[in-house]
């Protein structure tokens, strides 16, 4: 008996690993440590984006065979029922295998934790808690700049393959979380543990002589002033647009305010998934990064860069002198003008008189030393593209857009090969027509303004603690002068932008004590092809001589510029140069701004379209009409699975049954036609030919 006992603990122990390796899985535990992201800092060291700690419970399906958990104690603590933990599993399973850990319940509450932790050898060894650094938002401002961070999936890890993800990592889906992913994400590390015969952690296996450190993110260094930043996103509630200030001489962000935004905070700890389906269903498209990924015409600040072209091109010089009795009549039909009288370019820019730059343009086109009106539109088409136009700039945010400068080709296809002239697109030269183009691409006109022939591409992030490794700033350090513009040109536009302010159009945006330089607009459009109350357009640099911001406001629906966009610009470059707002009357006028609703009604009528009652618990109809895809689409951020997401929205809706239909809430959509997206982005707007155009 005594031989085959040794004979049996023999071929146990030294013969068969199958028992070895089942006890050293059970009295070791493999934890994986993730490291701290990279920290955001403002243009004065003010952290911007850091990190706290919050708790995964993790699951491993395949530990769950032959183990007799108390399913119903866990699902009491986590508040589900017995079918959804076996649905969490399969899930589980399905997207990670059943070896794999995988987030079972993410951003536990502090309350939840304890009482894990209290019952936790009940769960072991399948359930285990995971730290995880998350993202703390001092500010709670800048929500769009900064982005989001969200669990991979399956589409994700198929996308970025060679990266190292694995299944319940977290990754930047937007913003400077997404373009700076690789440098804020560090490396993560591998501890190694033992457990006793209960499951409880003891001590580090050998001391942590397995173990792998894990090394933090690089932290980065924005141009971006936070306290600008807050006082831009105060001054646009209540209002659809954007404002974008950038530093002209370092082409650094200063500010980039969405309206409307969300707060960041609302995409962290537990309760960020019903929140993201909350601010993914508002009509008004909060996530929407409208600075960099929404278009408009340009308006009468448009006519700032025809006045470059006209001088440079020989077609006028400053005392050139166009007469408007009312309205242009070069071609015809007659395009109106609000300003009677004759002027000279610095005086057509202070009062923007329309008649005056569309002979200027036209003259352009017409210009016999350049032989064909087709090859005029393409020197036009190089000087636009020289100014930053009709291309992306390349800003270190996803999904920018390049706007649209009309060229040769573009009139071909309108109209046929050639069978087109100055007249076809006349309203072009007032910044109308076949023109489109970003808050972020009028700023950057203004700079370029500025700086009188030059621009440097605008970026958020200025630098990175221990170096750029990847090159990402490369581009940020380069000055692009692609035209040779005598400064005595810019010279004279900056005279009668000067004037816009000292007695034009921007009179009632003065700032006390500085020389501004500015341009305002008045932008026709419409919306499914019913016209639309005019989008109000400020854009501008100052001080005049060593200008330090550049700056452009626009207010979808708002009517004139100088009534709603020139007075919240006036405020951003008095704080920004006097870090303050002078005066009881000026702080005044703060809160005056932030006060006005100029809120589009087509925006009212999308809020009251949508049924609440019966499409908040409707995941699939949301899916099949493809309205969540259309609102990712035009947002600009990844598709992922979000199924989980929409039910969590379904489950807090249950009780709206009785809800009045004054009062419907925001998420849910009754009837959306294909081109629901495009709601809120301007529509284009072609062949104007009568303009409203008083700035």
């Amino acid at each position: 008996m005594g031989l085959v006992i040794v004979v049996r603990l023999f071929s146990l122990q030294v013969l068969n690993t199958k028992y070895s390796i089942m006890a050293d899985e059970q009295g070791k535990f493999r934890k994986v440590v993730y490291p701290d992201r990279g920290i955001l800092f403002d243009r004065r060291g003010k952290a911007i984006l850091r990190n706290t700690i919050i708790y995964d419970l993790m699951v491993t399906p395949g530990k769950l065979k032959g183990l007799n958990l108390d399913t119903l104690s866990l699902c009491h603590i986590l508040k589900i029922d017995t079918s959804e933990f076996r649905k969490r599993i399969i899930t589980a399973i399905i997207k990670n295998r059943s070896y794999r850990p995988s987030v079972f319940e993410s951003s536990l509450s502090p309350d939840m934790i304890a009482r894990i932790n209290e019952s936790m050898y009940k769960f072991v060894p399948a359930f285990y808690l995971q730290e995880r650094p998350v993202r703390d938002y001092p500010y709670d401002a800048a929500g769009n700049i900064l982005g989001y961070l969200s669990e991979v999936d399956s589409n994700f890890l198929k996308r970025h393959e060679s990266e190292g993800y694995q299944m319940g990592d977290y990754a930047g889906k937007t913003g400077l979380e997404r373009s700076y992913e690789k440098v804020l994400m560090g490396q993560r590390g591998i501890e190694y543990w033992k457990r006793d015969n209960k499951n409880r952690l003891t001590d580090r296996l050998e001391n942590g002589r397995f173990d792998t450190a894990a090394i933090a993110g690089e932290n980065l260094h924005l141009a971006l002033d936070i306290d600008l930043q807050k006082l831009g996103e105060h001054l646009m509630e209540n209002k659809i647009g954007a404002i974008v200030a950038i530093d002209p001489h370092t082409g650094g962000v200063l500010a980039m305010v969405n309206s409307p935004t969300y707060k960041p905070s609302l995409l962290t700890g537990a309760e960020r998934r019903k929140h993201f389906a909350e601010i993914l269903l508002d009509p008004r498209l909060p996530m929407l990064s409208r600075s960099i990924n929404a278009t408009y015409a340009p308006g009468s600040t448009f006519k700032t860069l025809q006045a470059l072209i006209g001088l440079q091109e020989g077609v006028i010089t400053p005392s050139t002198t166009f007469t408007c009795s009312g309205a242009f009549y070069g071609c015809g039909k007659p395009m109106r003008c609000l300003d009677i009288g004759t002027f000279n370019l610095k005086q057509a820019i202070t009062v923007s008189d329309n008649t005056y730059f569309a002979n200027v343009m036209q003259r352009t086109i017409n210009n016999p030393a350049i032989g064909s009106v087709r090859k005029a539109l393409e020197v036009w088409d190089t000087y636009m593209y020289g100014f930053g136009l009709g291309h992306k700039l390349g800003i270190d945010m996803p999904s920018e857009k390049g706007g649209k400068i009309p060229t040769p080709a573009t009139y071909d296809k309108m109209y046929g090969k050639d069978h087109w002239n100055f007249c076809t697109f006349r309203s072009v030269s007032i910044g109308q027509g076949e023109v489109d183009v970003t808050p972020l691409q009028i700023a950057n006109e203004m700079a370029y303004l500025a700086n009188k022939g030059w621009y440097i591409t605008p970026h958020m992030v200025d630098s990175i603690d221990g170096g750029d490794q990847f090159g990402l700033l490369d581009s940020f350090k380069l000055r692009h002068r692609a035209l040779d513009i005598p400064d005595s040109i810019f010279e004279s536009v900056h005279d009668g932008m000067q004037g816009v302010m000292e007695r034009g159009t921007g009179a009632a945006a003065k700032v006390p004590g500085v020389v501004v330089c500015g341009k305002t607009g008045t932008v026709e459009n419409s919306y499914k092809g019913v016209k639309q109350k005019d989008h109000a357009v400020f854009a501008a640099f100052a001080p005049r001589r060593n200008p330090k911001i550049a700056i452009a406001v626009i207010c979808e629906n708002a009517g004139f510029g100088a009534s709603s966009s020139a007075p919240i610009a006036s405020l951003m470059i008095e704080q920004y140069l006097n870090d303050s707002i002078a005066g009881p009357e000026r702080k005044a006028k703060v809160e005056t701004i932030a006060k006005m609703n100029l809120m589009p009604p087509r925006i009212y009528q999308l809020i009251k379209q949508q049924d609440s009652i019966r499409h908040a618990k409707d995941t699939s109809y949301l899916q099949e009409k493809g309205y969540i895809k259309r609102a990712k689409d035009t947002i600009g951020i990844e598709d992922e699975d979000n199924t989980e997401t929409l039910e969590k929205l379904k489950s807090t809706k249950n009780s709206s049954t009785t809800a009045n239909k004054d009062s419907i809430p925001l998420q849910n959509e009754k009837k959306i036609d294909k081109k629901q997206s495009e709601a809120l982005l301007p529509e284009k707007q072609k062949n104007t030919d009568t303009i409203k155009n008083r700035q």
